[in-house]
């Protein structure tokens, strides 16, 4: 019965859903974190922090932003399009903080090491928007 239960479940969301929803899970935990323990060093987002928006603010962005691409991924392809900005629109600007702290501020050492890794987090999201699904099968094995 749970094989069956997941079958279902792969074969409703698809690769790209599949992709939201596991992206999604990772945004909205992210943002979980930062609510329950804030980063200790905020040295690589004081921009951020610097125009009026606490960590909290962004800690709930990311909520959003995760949540959004979770329900997404139940959409059909062509329907489920908002979830993939959405897992931008946090990121990239978390991503541009750490690496203006890094340079030119040079207030944060190894700010374009999370930067990068940021960065790369963007990428998988980029591609897997450009996917297209497979035909799916018209009988559930």
């Amino acid at each position: 019965m749970p094989r069956r239960v997941a079958r279902r479940v792969a074969r409703t969301l698809g690769r790209r859903g599949a992709f939201l929803g596991s992206f999604g899970a990772l945004w909205t935990l992210y943002g979980f974190g930062q609510l329950v323990e804030p980063l200790p060093d905020t040295r690589g987002i004081r921009l951020l922090l610097q125009h009026g928006v606490p960590l909290d603010a962004w800690a709930l962005g990311w909520i959003v932003c995760g949540l959004t691409a979770m329900l997404s991924a139940a959409l059909p392809e062509g329907r489920d399009w908002v979830g993939f900005p959405a897992l931008l629109l946090i990121v990239v600007p978390w991503m541009l903080a750490y690496f203006v702290s890094w340079w030119p501020l040079g207030d944060n050492a190894r700010g374009w090491v999370t930067a990068l890794i940021w960065a790369v987090a963007t990428v998988p999201v980029i591609v897997v928007a450009g996917w297209r699904e497979p035909p799916r099968p018209k009988k559930l094995e």
